[in-house]
C-alpha cells in the first residue's frame, strides 16, 4: 500500500534518517538536519512530503519557496527549489515516485511558478518516473571531486592550479575556518559585489551566512592576506560521504601571485580529504551547450565532469516566460 506523509510531523525520523543512510542517491540537502535549517531561515519557507510503501519509507523532497525583490519581481520569481534532488529508496517503485511528485505538485501549484529540482547524483534509473509525473529533464554539468587524501587530491590539480596556491602561500596568503561574525560579514560583503557585478542572480541574505557557520554541518573557509579576507568559501557536509561548496568568492587579480577563489576551493577540498570524506561536489557547471566561465575554473581541480542534470515542472509557462523577461529586464538595468 502506498501512503503520503503530508506534513513533517507525519513523517517517521529514524526510518528518514535510514533512507539517507541507504540510498544511493542521497545528500546532504535532503536529510533532516537540513530541514530543520531551513525552518530557522526567515526568508524562504521549506517545505517536506514523502511516500513510504507497505510502512516503509521510499521517497523523500525536501525544499523551499522563495522570491526576492519588490511587489512585481516577487511575484515573477515565485519557485520552488529542491535542491540535491529527491531521497530515493533504491527499489522505489514507479507508481510511489508519482504519488509523491503528484502531491508535491499539488503542494505547491498555487505557491510557485515553477519547481526546479537540482540533482547532485545519477537520478537515470528514475527517470521514467519523473517524466510520467510531466518533468522536463534539463542536462546540466557538475565536477565531483575525488578526495582519498590530500596527497592524490592535490596530484589531481591542474598544474596551473598547484602552482597558484604554492605562490599564494609564499605571499603571505593563509586559509583557516572561522566562525567570527565579522569574518562572516566581510566573507559576505564579498560574496555580494560578485553576485552584483558578475554573476547578477540573487544571493541569500547575510542571515543564512551567519546561521550555517554556527551548525555543525556547515563550514566557512577563508582566505586571509596581512589580515584581510580576501576570499572564502562556504561549505556544508553530510556524514563521511561528501562535502559541498556552496558559495566561494575572491578578490581574483588583485594582489601580485595570490588566487584568492583557488585557495578558497582548495580549503574546501583540504579539509574533505583530511576528514575522510569520498569527494567534493562543486554544485553545479552550468548547460553543456552553453559557455559558462566557472566551468573552466572549476574544471582544473581533477574533478570527474557529470552530466546529472535537473527536472523542471513548469505549473503556468505563460507566467514563467514573462517572468524570465521581466527579470531579464531588471538585471540589465543594474548594469
Amino acid at each position: 500500500m502506498i501512503r503520503i506523509h503530508t506534513a513533517f510531523s507525519d513523517i517517521d525520523l529514524k526510518q528518514w534518517e535510514e533512507l539517507v543512510s541507504s540510498s544511493d542517491v542521497a545528500s546532504f540537502f535532503q536529510t533532516l538536519e537540513c530541514y530543520e535549517f531551513y525552518a530557522t531561515l526567515t526568508f524562504l519557507k521549506p517545505f517536506v512530503y514523502a511516500v513510504s510503501e507497505n510502512e516503509k519509507l521510499t521517497g523523500l523532497v525536501c525544499g523551499y519557496v522563495i522570491s526576492e525583490g519588490n511587489f512585481i519581481k516577487r511575484f515573477f520569481s515565485r519557485r520552488a527549489i529542491v535542491p540535491g534532488g529527491l531521497l530515493l529508496d533504491n527499489e522505489i517503485s514507479t507508481d510511489a515516485l508519482q504519488f509523491l511528485l503528484n502531491h508535491l505538485k499539488q503542494e505547491l501549484n498555487k505557491q510557485s511558478i515553477y519547481i526546479e529540482i537540482r540533482n547532485f547524483n545519477d537520478y537515470s534509473l528514475f527517470r521514467t518516473g519523473f517524466e510520467l509525473a510531466n518533468f522536463v529533464y534539463q542536462p546540466h554539468l557538475n565536477f565531483h571531486v575525488a578526495t582519498q587524501d590530500v596527497d592524490s587530491a592535490n596530484m589531481q590539480l591542474n598544474r596551473t592550479k598547484r602552482r597558484d596556491i604554492k605562490l599564494s602561500r609564499k605571499e603571505g596568503a593563509e586559509w583557516l575556518e572561522t566562525t567570527e561574525r565579522e569574518d562572516v560579514k566581510s566573507y559576505y560583503k564579498l560574496l555580494q559585489h560578485l553576485y552584483k557585478t558578475k554573476i547578477k542572480t540573487p544571493l541569500f541574505p547575510l542571515e543564512f551566512f551567519e546561521k550555517i557557520v554556527l551548525s555543525q554541518y556547515g563550514k566557512l573557509f577563508v582566505v586571509k592576506h596581512q589580515g584581510s579576507i580576501i576570499g572564502g568559501s562556504i561549505c556544508v557536509m553530510m556524514g563521511n560521504r561528501t562535502v559541498y561548496e556552496w558559495f566561494v568568492c575572491g578578490l581574483d587579480g588583485q594582489i601580485k601571485n595570490i588566487y584568492p577563489s583557488t585557495v578558497a576551493t582548495w580549503a574546501g577540498i583540504e579539509y574533505a580529504a583530511l576528514d575522510g570524506y569520498e569527494k567534493f561536489d562543486m554544485m553545479g557547471a552550468g548547460k553543456p551547450d552553453e559557455g559558462y566561465g566557472v566551468r573552466e575554473f572549476k574544471s582544473k581541480f581533477g574533478g570527474e565532469l557529470v552530466e546529472h542534470g535537473r527536472f523542471l515542472y513548469i505549473f503556468n509557462s505563460r507566467l514563467y516566460s514573462l517572468g524570465k523577461y521581466i527579470i531579464g529586464k531588471l538585471k540589465a538595468q543594474r548594469k
